[in-house]
């Protein structure tokens, strides 16, 4: 699963699931673009610098990702920076749980915009290139939460879920110019977004998981390296749950 020369771009990828895939695809030797929008600049230094070591091309871009022009803008700068774009890794998402009865719409609003709305803004913007060069990978990463749901996480699901369907629907449109699109849908993965829940907490959820684990970001990561490269070559419109199990 070699990635020389091949350029990658993840949204949100100075910490957690991003900055695994980041990472990992840079030790397969992929030049990585990221985004970052809320992320101290302690946080993407590091980030940069470690990719560097690597030995491979690296640049963080600020960009809100829920915002086409600006989506559109990195889009661009990305391909006259590393003069090419193979790989689209949607990443980006934020919550604001709450049970529906108590949910604002601007909570609703800012979870799809970001966490949906971003997908349809960097897909669009790319789409011309991945056309010209007849090729490309897409990789949207949703939840497991996007195909059962979960109770106080309507506009998470309901974003999460959003994608999956996007990204099908792309496979179809795009497969015959041999452009993939496929989803990744994490379980309980260890990131800051599962911090703050108790250790009792934590621990209930591995008793759900048949392999009895919470998961790594590097879990995901592997997942990310996989439909990245040719090694995946022949799978488009896929949902793969990287989830021990979970839903199982």
């Amino acid at each position: 699963m070699n990635l020389q020369g091949k350029t990658i771009l993840i949204t949100g990828a100075s910490r957690g699931i991003g900055r695994a895939i980041a990472l990992k695809l840079a030790q397969a030797g992929g030049n990585i673009a990221f985004t970052y929008l809320g992320s101290n600049q302690v946080e993407i230094e590091e980030t940069e610098n470690t990719l560097l070591k690597l030995g491979t091309k690296v640049k963080g871009f600020y960009s809100d990702a829920s915002d086409f022009s600006s989506t559109e803008q990195v889009i661009n700068d990305v391909i006259q920076t590393f003069g090419s774009l193979d790989v689209l890794i949607n990443n980006a998402g934020i919550t604001r749980d709450n049970l529906l009865l108590r949910m604002r719409e601007t909570d609703w609003d800012t979870v799809l915009n970001v966490n949906l709305k971003s997908a349809f803004n960097t897909v669009k913007a790319s789409i011309k290139t991945f056309l010209k060069q007849r090729s490309g990978s897409i990789i949207n990463i949703s939840s497991v939460v996007g195909i059962r749901g979960n109770a106080g996480q309507a506009n998470y699901a309901a974003s999460k879920a959003g994608m999956i369907g996007f990204t099908k629907s792309i496979a179809l449109e795009l497969g015959s110019r041999n452009i993939r699109a496929n989803v990744i849908a994490p379980g309980f993965i260890a990131t800051d977004m599962t911090d703050h829940l108790t250790e009792a907490l934590q621990e209930t959820w591995e008793k759900t998981i048949p392999l009895n684990r919470v998961g790594l970001p590097e879990d995901v990561a592997n997942c990310a390296l996989f439909l990245a490269s040719d090694a995946s070559s022949y799978i488009t419109g896929q949902v793969i749950q990287v989830d021990g199990g979970l839903l199982t």
